[in-house]
């Protein structure tokens, strides 16, 4: 019997999902996680220009179990928003909207999303743009799926741009006070 690893890591900005460098400049997983071992991959993805919770391992049945879109296993980010966001925007988005992952419609399922003040999370570097004429606001918005730039396309359909993105949670799993760039092993049952 294989033995399984799980791996929590945080994201820091800029970095790629993947081990293998696509261009001579990208930073990847493979710049903070050394020495972890053969055959660990990430479970899904979160794009270079999104931060947060990752999740590494070798075990294939829950890599298949948390990517299958019938388990709707929830994931929670925190967004960061061009605009004040309305409550009309929020009630948008917990209904679903229309956006078009790879290039077809899609309606996302309902969603649970409420405004937040700013969470107390280290400032990104580089820094978010400032323009003083323009506020930012900030969201919670726990998705059961995961389309193509899901929240970004979702956020952008009821007028407010996401200036910047952390994924807090998987699951029961959290990144809480993991500093951006860290990693610890975890058990399978944090999870799910």
């Amino acid at each position: 019997m294989p033995e399984f690893k799980y791996i929590a890591f945080h994201k820091p900005y800029g970095v790629i999902s993947q081990f293998s460098k696509e261009q001579p400049d990208h930073v990847t997983l493979a710049n903070f996680l050394k020495d972890i071992g053969k055959d660990i991959y990430p479970v899904g993805r979160l794009d270079k220009d999104s931060e947060g919770l990752l999740i590494l391992t070798n075990d294939k049945t829950l890599t298949e179990y948390l990517l299958n879109p019938k388990n709707r296993h929830p994931r929670t980010y925190w967004a960061q928003l061009d605009g004040d966001i309305t409550e009309y925007a929020l009630q948008q988005l917990q209904s679903g909207v229309k956006i078009r992952p790879r290039k077809k419609d899609y309606t996302t399922l309902p969603c649970q999303a409420r405004k937040i003040s700013a969470p107390g999370i280290p400032d990104r570097d580089p820094p978010i743009r400032y323009r003083k004429e323009i506020p930012t606001s900030w969201i919670e918005i726990t998705l059961v799926e995961g389309k193509y730039r899901q929240v970004r396309k979702m956020c952008a359909a009821v007028g407010f741009p996401v200036l910047r993105l952390v994924r807090v949670s998987i699951g029961k799993l959290r990144v809480d006070d993991m500093p951006p760039g860290d990693y610890r092993l975890i058990l399978r049952k944090e999870v799910v």
